[in-house]
């Protein structure tokens, strides 16, 4: 039982290994090839991961494989303290977003969203400058808002789209200002009797 259980561990760490690669080989192309502020951001995180998953991998491997036993142990640990920092994330990624639920439109088929309705230190990371500009440059090279112009092509059927929170709180300016949809991309408002174009900044 013992052996059968060092060489499932061995095997999936195995597995692990072999993911690591080409995780750890995107965050090296990243850093060599991203040219945009939410490359550069990724860089970093996806390099670190993959070393990460790479070092405990090799952990668990030899560990199972040779009978080291100090690596198995080792393994375990950050095992176990890799599960608690997940279990600590999700409760604090629930905690910061729980109030923002979305508002029901009457006649819509998405709802609205709103940065007033998170938490405050949600606010306040989203607001900062140098977040967005991060942030922005992760929806334009995701093409958030650009995939909108393939799935809708009228009015009827935007209005009637269920939206992502992404997609309706960056997407398309808040209900209440009275822009009229054009295009996923382009809203427009009239104002002293004249049309007024408004693309969103967050669009690129």
């Amino acid at each position: 039982m013992f052996r059968l259980s060092n060489n499932l561990v061995g095997f999936l760490n195995f597995l692990t290994f072999l993911l690591s690669i080409p995780i750890l080989g995107a965050g090296i192309w990243l850093a060599r090839q991203g040219s945009s502020d939410c490359e550069k951001f990724l860089e970093k995180p996806v390099i670190a991961i993959g070393v990460f998953l790479m070092v405990v991998s090799l952990a668990g491997l030899i560990g199972a494989c040779c009978g080291v036993s100090w690596l198995l142990w080792f393994y375990l640990l950050v095992m176990f303290l890799l599960i608690v920092l997940l279990f600590c994330f999700t409760i604090f990624a629930f905690v910061v977003t729980n109030k923002g639920a979305g508002k029901v439109l009457s006649g819509k088929g998405y709802k609205e969203y709103k940065l007033g309705d998170y938490s405050n230190w949600l606010q306040k990371r989203v607001t900062n400058t140098k977040n967005w500009n991060k942030i922005k440059s992760c929806l334009i090279d995701g093409k958030v808002c650009q995939s909108l112009s393939i799935e809708t092509v009228n009015v009827t059927v935007f209005y009637q789209e269920n939206l992502s929170a992404i997609q309706s709180g960056c997407c398309k300016p808040p209900d209440d200002c009275g822009f009229t949809y054009v295009s996923p991309t382009n809203w427009t408002k009239l104002a002293s009797g004249t049309n007024s174009g408004h693309r969103l900044q967050c669009m690129g």
